[in-house]
């Protein structure tokens, strides 16, 4: 198989999506702390503002902490991942089973193991990585993933085993997720046409049916009504509208370069919005810089998103490339359906955004996603089939490269090839004669 080499192929550490992500990070620390600053408390730099802040503080301790998970992931040989992914998987589908057992329901989700300190652990938050290895680990074993009805089994379990467990936990925004992120790893991964089209219409039916069940039948639960309040908030203003209107407001009120950062009296300080440093920490975001500042936030996840998928499109091991397509969707899915629902485009699923929301178990998921990516990168190998690149990628160095070669024929098998050719050596040897 011919084999195309080229920088973009080589193995290195990817120190701009490193970048991307420790800047996002290190403004959700900022972010977190003014959403929850008292102006009661004297501070006298931005420093004891974090530190004032018990949300804050913390989630700096995380960010603190996460160089060291990013050093172990990538340290990890990459081939590590591929053969203990089921052992992963099987570990996380236990916490989340344990956890439906002995865990206190919040807000009707029961989702959280506490672990001392005040502080909880979400296992539906590590289902997304195993997942993701698992779904990778599947569709790169065959080229046509879905094609026997052994794929099929699998494939479906590995999917539908920890949608289940989180969807009787209540966390619907996190199944939803799981659910995008199995339909993007399909996609990527090869699989027939026939198999998209059916998914996508099983799909649209499933939404659609859900939306008449909530409006027609007239649903009162809760999470239903969270569901579809963002077709007319002010129906449900008293309710599950409203973070929806508060947050457009809040929002708005930033108008073009924002009210600036610890105001006392804007609605981020007066916790106008509800949950703004985890859920709805956009809301704040979108107060303290306004437009042009939530504008560099959305691009510099858009920069994320599109390196990644960069990197997929330069990494020749399938089991690679969809680990990195893993990662990526997960990291769209939760930036499209957080800033989408902040803003009242998408209905409320309470998913954090990543990097900037408040919350270990979140943050620490998002660094491991982001840390196998650049195992990927760092180990992969240099050169890729040239079928996978395009004619136009190819460098026309490569191609004034190409020598002519000779070609040898075994003529003792064959008497007449082999008159023929003394026939050509006589004519031969007369011209030079």
């Amino acid at each position: 198989m011919m084999i195309f080499e080229d920088k973009r192929t080589r193995p290195h550490f990817d120190f701009l999506l490193l970048l991307l992500v420790y800047a996002l990070m290190i403004f959700g620390v900022l972010a977190i702390s003014i959403a929850t600053f008292d102006p009661t408390i004297p501070a006298e730099s931005l420093l004891n503002r974090i530190l004032n802040s018990n949300t804050g503080s913390w989630q700096a301790i995380f960010v603190v902490a996460s160089p060291a998970i990013v050093w172990f992931v990538v340290s990890v040989p990459y081939e590590h991942f591929r053969t203990y992914s089921m052992l992963y998987y099987v570990g996380i589908m236990l916490l989340l089973f344990a956890v439906l057992l002995v865990s206190t329901a919040i807000r009707a989700v029961k989702g959280w193991f506490e672990v001392g300190l005040g502080r909880m652990l979400q296992p539906s938050e590590f289902a997304k990585i195993t997942l993701i290895l698992m779904l990778a680990k599947e569709l790169a074993i065959t080229d046509k993933p879905l094609g026997s009805l052994r794929s099929f089994i699998r494939i479906a379990l590995f999917a539908l085993i920890p949608v289940g467990l989180t969807f009787a936990q209540g966390e619907t925004g996190t199944v939803l997720v799981m659910v995008g992120i199995v339909y993007l790893m399909l996609i990527f991964g090869g699989v027939d046409w026939k198999w998209i089209l059916v998914i996508s219409v099983l799909g649209a039916l499933a939404i659609v049916g859900i939306f008449a069940y909530g409006i027609i039948g007239g649903s009162t639960d809760y999470r239903m009504l969270r569901l579809i309040s963002f077709l007319d908030p002010k129906a449900y203003e008293k309710s599950a509208g409203y973070q929806i209107i508060n947050s457009q407001q809040a929002i708005g009120a930033g108008g073009l370069t924002g009210v600036g950062a610890f105001v006392p009296g804007s609605m981020s300080q007066l916790n106008y919005v509800p949950e703004d440093w985890t859920d709805f920490i956009f809301a704040t975001i979108g107060e303290a810089v306004g437009f042009v500042g939530s504008s560099l936030i959305v691009l510099t996840y858009l920069a994320l998103i599109l390196r990644m998928l960069y990197l997929s499109r330069f990494t020749a091991d399938k089991f690679g490339r969809l680990l990195i397509i893993g990662v990526m969707s997960m990291m769209f899915l939760h930036v499209f359906q957080n800033i989408a629902m902040t803003l009242g485009l998408m209905p409320i699923t309470g998913i954090p955004l990543p990097f900037l929301s408040y919350g270990g178990s979140n943050l620490v998921t998002n660094v491991i996603g982001i840390s196998l990516v650049l195992n990927v990168t760092r180990n992969r190998s240099n050169a890729m089939p040239a079928y996978a690149v395009p004619a136009s990628a190819v460098p026309g160095g490569v191609r004034r490269r190409r020598k002519k070669q000779s070609i040898y024929v075994n003529a003792a098998e064959d008497d007449g090839l082999r008159k023929r050719v003394r026939a050509l050596r006589g004519k031969r040897a007369k011209k030079t004669a």
